[in-house]
């Protein structure tokens, strides 16, 4: 099916209902009971979930199947956005074009970063993409403010010259051919209420698209000589294969993701600023893709979701919540609870992050698709041994 085996058919259908039904499944928990803290299923996080997890899939095309690690991906985000928003200052808000030009100049700029920075590998190649995304940051800052605006950004607004549509409010709302992203519709089952949002389900198929594209290139001979590249890059060249257009292929596929990303972005939200190009947002596609599984295809969403939940769920959990939540205990171990359990929540969430990150990369160095495998293995293990002790029927 789609040109997939039977495998990655259920893994991309697996992704399909699991994001279709996002909406439903991050609010498990009834609005005004003491963990309806932790529903997700609000606009902004549930798009943020599929952003990242474009973002990256396309950073674990270049990471997972070449080894390149950068550390400058976040500039490819940045260039996307600033092209999405000026698509919509100059052309229309609808999102389409702003999405296309997103893909089209992130791609170029890449393949210009790809070109020089390819040119050594290992440490050498980190720090150049590194240099590339921290100058790009300098020049959207200061620079190059007549483009970028600088440190206040870009916002479409109704004095913008649009060709095709000038009338697009007060500061302009992106839209789907008149279908604005930011559009939501309440749905009631039972005791629960769920947003269902215009904007995420575009993200999502959006989001969907991107995953089977990756599926191919995982699968392709294509994908087989990245892997070639990354078990063995000298044995290759010494066969007399030039292994350069390969990886930098790999590096503007990687972009032009990563301007996808940046693209949607702008779509839920028109503003725009140089923090997106800063070095931490690349490091923080780096925490996905490990924390997920680099090299896997499920792996990187895994890890942008865990990510950005616990950035918007695990930072809202405060000392009162904590007190809720042990008032059964005696007030003074329920003090001492609170106080053990403070560092780690709200403003403190980076080091639960940095906890569990280490923890990953210790007893889980495949991430978390290794320890949903080792458990598929348990599981099925004591399946097996429960089979053989019973004994057969008569």
């Amino acid at each position: 099916m789609f040109g997939l085996n039977a495998k990655d058919t259920r893994l991309l259908w697996i992704v399909i209902g699991l994001t279709m039904l996002a909406p439903f499944l991050l609010n498990p928990f009834p609005e005004g009971s003491e963990l309806a803290q932790f529903n997700a299923g609000y606009p902004d996080l549930m798009q943020r979930f599929v952003i990242f997890g474009i973002f990256a899939i396309g950073f674990n095309i270049l990471f997972g199947l070449t080894g390149y690690l950068s550390f400058g991906h976040a500039a490819f985000l940045g260039v996307g956005s600033y092209a999405a928003i000026w698509m919509m200052k100059l052309l229309t808000m609808n999102v389409i074009p702003a999405i296309i030009m997103s893909i089209v100049f992130a791609g170029l700029f890449s393949l210009i970063v790809g070109w020089i920075s390819l040119r050594r590998s290992g440490i050498y190649f980190s720090i150049l993409t590194l240099a590339f995304a921290q100058m790009s940051y300098a020049l959207a800052y200061s620079v190059l403010t007549p483009i970028t605006g600088g440190e206040t950004g870009l916002q479409a607004k109704i004095s913008d010259p649009r060709i095709l549509d000038s009338n697009a409010g007060e500061f302009g709302r992106a839209n789907l051919f008149g279908l604005h992203m930011n559009s939501s519709y309440e749905l009631t089952i039972g005791r629960w209420e769920f947003t269902v949002n215009t904007g995420y389900y575009l993200a999502a198929c959006v989001m969907l698209i991107s995953f089977y594209m990756a599926i191919r290139i995982f699968r392709s001979p294509f994908g087989m000589m990245l892997r070639a590249i990354k078990s063995n890059q000298q044995r290759m060249n010494y066969t007399g294969l030039s292994t350069r257009p390969y990886t930098l292929a790999a590096f503007v596929i990687s972009g032009m993701y990563a301007g996808l990303a940046g693209g949607l972005m702008v779509a839920m939200d028109t503003q725009v600023g140089p923090e997106r190009m800063f070095w931490t947002a690349s490091g923080e596609v780096v925490l996905m893709t490990i924390l997920g599984g680099a090299g896997t295809l499920i792996g990187p969403v895994l890890g942008a979701g865990m990510i950005k939940y616990m950035e918007n769920i695990i930072s809202k959990i405060n000392d009162s919540i904590l007190h809720q939540w042990f008032s059964f205990l005696p007030d003074g171990l329920e003090d001492v609870i609170v106080a053990v359990v403070h560092p780690f929540i709200g403003k403190g969430w980076s080091l639960t992050l940095g906890l569990t990150f280490m923890a990953v990369v210790i007893f889980l160095p495949g991430g978390l698709v290794e320890g949903g495998q080792r458990l598929g293995r348990l599981f099925g293990r004591k399946s097996a041994e429960s089979d053989k002790k019973t004994p057969p029927a008569e």
